[in-house]
């Protein structure tokens, strides 16, 4: 028996044992397709609780309620003018309701289990790694929590309170590395210390695995694609899709649009404070969910048409704006419908992020009414909670005044400052920029960073989606649990 058949055999009787069935990409794309026995299962789970009928719910169309919910056509928020400013029309897909609360345990799950239904991830000796600046170490410990693996998360030390809470509850281990949002390469020096010392652990690192990237092209972009053709009018354009660098997982679902849609312009945003893309910068920034100061391995950098950045204090400015009852009562007062206004609280401070940018591109290529923007809002305020409350311990109470002065300056003052449109050379330059990183830092081949530049790679880098479902099918037959 070879070591590949021998973990699978493993691996297999965990999931037997504790009655885990894997969900497809297929199904986390199209939930139809998802049997009845697991739909009757998922109607007595919450849609947070530790139960392996969560699987099913890494989606972007779970019915938005807490326990009990199946699927419907998609979470999603259309941004009023009032609000935005813009005749564009700005479109956010809702990671809130996910387990967990943020997308990224889709980006987790499309880095563990392809290994471990290919025999390579044994759950019952290995330990799965998770570097992060947040959510991808929380989605990856979620997951290997349902799929019965032990975990480790390692994030910086400085990220918001309620991730090291909620990760601790998990039970899984806690490595809080040197700095901030954008000390990535903290995050990098220890995975290479677990290599060295813990022969155990199998590093998922989302800047580097491609299944953060498939996950987001296949299951993403195609959910993007769906809700664009329920709510565009005819002769609507899908103009734009944007989404801030972070691992550049998120920014793949733009390769599967420009496939439908030839004509959208893929924009990657960034701290202003760490103006990476923009200017070849560094800097220190607290716009928590998009670590920086290197050019993702698994960006596609080829199709970056437009790199903005953002100013990390428009973004707490706006949280503000948006979760205080005095910023509420102003933006009703400006013609923002008070029906609407809860939903602002959907936006975590990345997602805040990218709805700026999302203004900006509008601005920036002069968008119109029929011209269709679509981001991605990953988490929600329910993971920043301490953040507001450390906004007001600096600055005192929220005011009418305070929110007209912010409302106007950014919002109303949004401009087109800080962009850089890409032509081909720039695209290059920065790929070359995945260098000093990834050949010097982290021991890739050169070789291999050649071949990132070809179109052909990344076909059939998205391609291997199909061989993926096969193993996870004749895996789920391995089990053998009822139908």
């Amino acid at each position: 028996m070879s070591r590949e058949e021998a973990v699978l055999g493993r691996a297999a009787a965990r999931c037997r044992e504790r009655g885990i069935r894997i969900p497809t990409f297929a199904q986390m794309r199209d939930p139809s397709r998802i049997p009845a026995t697991v739909r009757e299962r998922l109607r007595q789970v919450g849609l947070h609780d530790v139960d392996p009928a969560n699987l099913f719910r890494i989606t972007w169309k779970n019915e938005p309620v807490e326990k009990g919910g199946l699927f419907h056509g998609g979470n999603w928020v259309e941004f009023p003018p009032a609000l935005t400013g813009v005749e564009a029309r700005i479109v956010g897909l809702v990671g809130k309701w996910f387990p967990t609360g943020a997308h990224k345990v889709g980006a987790g799950f499309g880095c563990l289990v392809p290994k471990l239904v290919a025999g390579s991830f044994d759950p019952t000796a290995h330990k799965a790694v998770w570097p992060s600046t947040g959510n991808f170490c929380r989605g990856g410990a979620f997951d290997c929590a349902l799929l019965g693996c032990d975990a480790i998360a390692i994030l910086p030390e400085e990220m918001s309170r309620e991730r090291f809470e909620w990760l601790r509850s998990l039970g899984a281990e806690v490595i809080a590395t040197p700095g901030g949002e954008s000390n990535v390469k903290e995050i990098f020096d220890a995975c290479w210390e677990i290599r060295r010392t813990r022969p155990e652990c199998v590093i998922f690192n989302q800047f580097d695995e491609f299944g953060n990237a498939i996950w987001h092209y296949h299951v993403t972009g195609a959910a993007v694609d769906d809700v664009f053709r329920q709510m565009a009018r005819p002769g609507d354009r899908l103009a734009a899709f944007v989404a801030a660098t972070g691992s550049a997982g998120t920014l793949a679902a733009g390769d599967f649009l420009r496939q439908r849609h030839p004509q959208v312009r893929l924009v990657a945003a960034e701290a202003l404070q760490c103006p990476t893309l923009l200017q070849g910068g560094h800097g220190a920034h607290r716009i928590e969910g998009i670590g920086d100061k290197h050019v993702p391995w698994i960006h596609n950098v080829r199709h970056t048409d437009l790199v903005c950045a953002v100013d990390d204090a428009q973004c707490l400015a706006l949280m503000r704006l948006f979760n205080e009852p005095e910023g509420a009562c102003f933006l009703a007062g400006e013609g923002v419908e008070v029906g609407f206004l809860p939903r602002l609280s959907w936006l975590g401070i990345s997602g805040i992020c990218n709805l700026v940018a999302a203004i900006k591109t509008a601005r920036w290529y002069e968008l119109s009414a029929r011209d269709v923007l679509f981001t991605c809002l990953t988490d929600s305020m329910d993971l920043y909670q301490s953040r507001l409350q450390e906004q007001r311990q600096m600055q005192g109470p929220y005011s009418g005044m305070l929110a007209a002065r912010h409302f106007a300056r950014y919002l109303q003052g949004i401009g087109t400052e800080a962009m850089r449109e890409l032509g081909y050379r720039d695209r290059k330059a920065l790929h070359h920029l995945k260098y000093f990183t990834w050949v010097e830092q982290q021991r890739k081949d050169p070789h291999d960073l050649a071949r990132l530049w070809s179109p052909d790679f990344w076909d059939e880098t998205y391609a291997q989606v199909e061989a993926w479902d096969r193993a996870i099918e004749a895996f789920n037959a391995r089990v053998g649990l009822p139908s």
